[in-house]
């Protein structure tokens, strides 16, 4: 069986200036004159740990695939991976929404998962109480997929409709057990 990649749309430029932006402003209080002088190797500790920190943040958000290989979704958002095989998936139920309309569907809590402006990846749980594994960077076009065990999967590639094709002729080429 082959294996294909479905691209994702780039970050949105609020999800970087988040990640980068906000570091920079703890950094600069951090390196503000203070009316109590530290000795230098002390005030360099604050700035040098939240770099250690933010560094392989920052670098996991590369981290972010759509793959169908064979018979299995594999998705994989910074810390997270989920592998679905498609029979697992019910794809007569699927649906390609914007979040802005069906807002039943737009994440509400964190449940484990990374969330930065225009950018969610792990666990969360929607506004119509379903817990639902995202990887979104768009909020207009999102493939929404029901599991058969009742929870959802919310992706946003930039072709939802060739990620949904693709899974459906393989749930056609295979008859259920």
């Amino acid at each position: 069986m082959s294996s294909r990649n479905f691209p994702l749309p780039p970050l949105h430029r609020a999800a970087w200036l988040v990640l980068v932006g906000l570091p920079v402003c703890v950094v600069a209080a951090l390196l503000l004159p203070e009316p109590i002088r530290m000795p230098t190797p002390g005030w360099l500790l604050g700035p040098l740990f939240l770099l250690l920190l933010l560094v392989p943040l920052a670098l996991l958000l590369r981290r972010r695939r759509i793959v169908v290989d064979g018979r299995t979704l594999k998705v994989a958002a910074t810390f997270y991976t989920r592998n679905v095989d498609v029979d697992a998936l019910d794809l007569a139920q699927a649906r390609i929404v914007d979040l802005a309309e069906h807002t039943e569907y737009a994440p509400r809590l964190k449940l484990n998962g990374y969330d930065l402006p225009y950018f969610r990846a792990g666990h969360f749980l929607l506004r119509n109480r379903s817990r639902a594994f995202c990887l979104l960077t768009a909020r207009d076009r999102v493939l929404v997929l029901p599991q058969r065990d009742g929870k959802l999967i919310l992706l946003s590639p930039e072709r939802p409709r060739d990620l949904l094709d693709h899974l459906r002729q393989l749930a056609a080429a295979t008859p259920r057990r």
